[in-house]
C-alpha cells in the first residue's frame, strides 16, 4: 500500500486517484494517514464550503445535482460530500454517488463522494471535514456537503460550512418542515423545493413570515428541479453570502470547533489506553460513593 504521505503531492496536483485513495483512508480513520491529513490541512482554506440540509423527502439530492451543474457553468470546480445512511450489513453508504447525481458525474470538474454516517450523529459522517480539506487542497473551489437528513439532530453542518442552505418542501405533513426539525435558525439561505406544486406558495409565505420576526433577513428562494427554476437565484444568493464578510468569522468558528473535537478524540483515546487494570478499582470507589464518576475519570487520565 502506498504510504498516505506519498499521496499528498498527487492530491495537491489534483490527481483523481490520489484524491480518491486519501478520501478512503480519511473516512476509515486510519492512524497512518494522520500526518498526511495534517499536511493537507496546511494547503486548504481557499474553498467555499456550502452545507445543504433538510428533512428526508425535501429534494436535497435533486437540488444538489442542479446546483452543481449551475456552479460548473461559472467555470468553478465542484466537489460534493454526500453523507448517506449506513448499511446495517456493510457499514457503507446505502445510496451511491453515481446513482443520485448521474447527470453531473461525467463532468471532469466534478467529484462526488458518498460517505456513510456509521453511527455518527448530527447529520455528518466521521471524516467529513477531512474530506473537505482534501477537496480544498486539490483545487476544488466549491465544496458542497449534503447531509443525511436526520431532522433536529442535523445542526453540525452549520458548524462545518461557510454557508448553510436549509431545504424545505411543501406537503410533507407540516406547513414548515424546518421548524419541526429544529433547524430553522441555522440557515443562511432557505430553499423551498418543488415550487411547481400548488401548495408551495403557502410554505414560502409562512417561512418569510417566521423569518421576518428575526433581526437578520434570511433569503427564501423557491426552486423547481423539474423546471430548472430558482437554481440561478440560489447560486447568486450563495455567492452574495460568500462576499458578505462573514466568511472569515465562520472559518475561525469552524477551526475552533475542530480543535475542540480533536482534543475530545485524543482524550477519549487516552482514556481507553489508560483504563486497563485501573477501572475496577475506581469502580469500587464510585460504588462506595468515595469518588464521583467525574473525579474518577480525572484520576484515570492522570489529571488529579
Amino acid at each position: 500500500m502506498i504510504p498516505s504521505l506519498d499521496l499528498v503531492p498527487g492530491v495537491l496536483a489534483g490527481e483523481l486517484h490520489a484524491v480518491a485513495r486519501l478520501l478512503t483512508r480519511a473516512e476509515a480513520g486510519l492512524p497512518e494517514c494522520r500526518p498526511a491529513l495534517d499536511k493537507i490541512f496546511q494547503h486548504a482554506g481557499r474553498a467555499h464550503i456550502v452545507g445543504i440540509t433538510g428533512v428526508p423527502g425535501s429534494g436535497k439530492s435533486t437540488l444538489v445535482a442542479k446546483l452543481v451543474a449551475a456552479i460548473r457553468q461559472t467555470g468553478k470546480r465542484v466537489a460534493v460530500v454526500a453523507v448517506d445512511p449506513s448499511s446495517p450489513f456493510s457499514g457503507g453508504a446505502i445510496l451511491g454517488d453515481r446513482i443520485r447525481m448521474g447527470e453531473v458525474t461525467g463532468d471532469p470538474g466534478v467529484f462526488i463522494r458518498s460517505m456513510a454516517t456509521r453511527g455518527a450523529l448530527g447529520g455528518l459522517a466521521h471524516g467529513t471535514l477531512e474530506a473537505v480539506d482534501i477537496f480544498d487542497a486539490a483545487g476544488y473551489e466549491v465544496v458542497l456537503i449534503e447531509t443525511v437528513g436526520v431532522g433536529q439532530d442535523e445542526v453540525d453542518v452549520a458548524r462545518a460550512a461557510h454557508t448553510t442552505v436549509v431545504v424545505s418542501a411543501p406537503g410533507l405533513g407540516d406547513d414548515i418542515q424546518a421548524i419541526k426539525a429544529g433547524i430553522l435558525e441555522i440557515a443562511d439561505i432557505h430553499v423551498v423545493s418543488k415550487c411547481d406544486r400548488s401548495d408551495a406558495d403557502r410554505t414560502v409565505a409562512d417561512l418569510k413570515n417566521m423569518l421576518g420576526m428575526g433581526v437578520v433577513r434570511v433569503p427564501v428562494i423557491a426552486t423547481s428541479a423539474a423546471r430548472g427554476e430558482g437554481v440561478a437565484e440560489l447560486v447568486a444568493a450563495i455567492e452574495q453570502h460568500r462576499s458578505s464578510g462573514d466568511i472569515e468569522k465562520r472559518r475561525r468558528l469552524i477551526n475552533e470547533r475542530r480543535l475542540l473535537k480533536a482534543g475530545e478524540e485524543i482524550l477519549r483515546e487516552r482514556f481507553v489506553q489508560q483504563r486497563d487494570g485501573r477501572v475496577e478499582e475506581l469502580l469500587e470507589q464510585i460504588q462506595a460513593r468515595k469518588l464521583s464518576p467525574h473525579a474518577a475519570a480525572k484520576r484515570l487520565l492522570g489529571e488529579a
